[in-house]
């Protein structure tokens, strides 16, 4: 019997890689459920921070987790750098202990300091691995371990720029498949608004973002009243409180006004709107090319290697998005992008028509189906 026929008799055992923040978790996750759905493939496993949120979202999943401890680098040489040398250490024995005794048959790592042991520990034991980099700019794990992946995969065309000489597939961010099938008549209506009038999106993700809280705060009675928009407003948890008590009894009582910390099904607000200010998240961006929306996006500009600045250019340079530095996030600066979204209609469409072309609604079976062949 060959190998490949043999892989394939006994099923086909893959681990996942990537955690810290959602942009690296959902990723795996994603591509970990379409794997799922292949009768060639036995096992998923899961390497990741117990104590981080792939933790808390691999729980409900059909995986298999394998804990491991480690932290991001510390940027500065002094003894923090040494405690984290040992720490990846240890960490990478961790997963040559897991992988010695799973046998896997291949390892997806999709970035962030988590995946780094697990790769480092696959590519010693000489298991074939891929990469999955969702931003414009790879980050350090990426650029480190790319000449020794199989198949490294981007988000983004740009960031072919910082991986010569590896095997690039531009591929687009795994998107979960209630985005692509929305009927905006149905999503208005589920959130009780007008369906003939302007609607925007306001979303910093699940923490949200004070600034763009503020701007959006600041202009809403005019835009609401003067233009006719109507608004859903995610706050994030953090903010919701204080945000509320800043607003008047008008804009909350207001039906043109939905406002909540966090939306569950995100799918709903995005159907629903003509116009999103968010932040830009590598995820979030490739849910506002599958929906077609257009976007004014406000890097956060805090992220690890400022990461966003360079997602948000990106999308500014296709013309599907208008960047907007957050230290220029007030009330006028945002209140002029939007109203000049507004009147020039043929601009919005074009934006809207750039969404759809640079959109990759088939990003997590292509993904998953490198992965497997890959393997076998």
């Amino acid at each position: 019997m060959s190998k490949t026929s043999d892989k394939q008799k006994k099923g086909l055992k893959i681990v996942l890689a990537g955690g810290g923040t959602g942009g690296h978790i959902y990723t795996a996750v994603a591509v970990g459920r379409e794997l799922l759905e292949d009768p060639e493939v036995k096992k998923i496993y899961y390497v990741g921070n117990p104590t981080n949120l792939e933790k808390t979202v691999v729980d409900d999943e059909n995986f298999i987790f394998l804990p491991i401890t480690i932290s991001g680098m510390p940027r500065k040489i002094g003894l923090g750098l040494f405690k984290w040398m040992f720490q990846l250490f240890f960490a990478v024995m961790d997963c040559l202990k897991y992988f010695k005794r799973i046998k896997p048959d291949c390892i997806l790592g999709t970035g962030g300091y988590v995946s780094g042991p697990a790769l480092i520990a696959g590519k010693m034991l000489k298991i074939p691995y891929m990469l999955h980099d969702s931003d414009a700019c790879p980050g350090i794990v990426t650029r480190k371990m790319a000449n020794g992946a199989k198949v490294v995969s981007i988000a983004f065309e740009q960031a072919k720029d910082y991986l010569k000489g590896a095997n690039v597939k531009f591929n687009g961010n795994p998107v979960r498949s209630t985005f692509s099938a929305l009927d905006r008549k149905e999503c208005r209506e589920e959130l009780a608004l007008a369906q003939d009038k302007f609607t925007v999106l306001v979303m910093g993700g699940s923490q949200g973002a004070q600034s763009i809280n503020k701007a959006i705060c600041e202009c809403l009675d005019e835009l609401i009243i003067d233009y006719n928009m109507q608004f859903i407003h995610q706050t994030g948890f953090k903010n919701y409180e204080v945000y509320m008590d800043s607003l008047s009894s008008e804009l909350r009582n207001n039906p043109a006004y939905i406002v909540k910390p966090y939306f569950e099904n995100m799918a709903v607000p995005l159907g629903a709107a003509d116009l999103v200010v968010a932040r830009a998240g590598s995820l979030s961006i490739s849910e506002f090319n599958i929906c077609a929306l257009p976007s004014i996006l406000i890097p956060y500009p805090y992220a690890a290697n400022d990461h966003q600045r360079f997602n948000a250019k990106a999308m500014e340079e296709t013309g599907a998005s208008i960047m907007l530095d957050d230290k220029l996030c007030d009330r006028d600066n945002l209140k002029e992008i939007i109203v000049d979204l507004y009147v020039n209609r043929d601009k919005l469409l074009l934006m809207k028509e750039k969404n759809i072309e640079i959109a990759k609604d088939h990003a997590t079976k292509t993904i998953a189906k490198q992965l497997k062949d890959m393997a076998i």
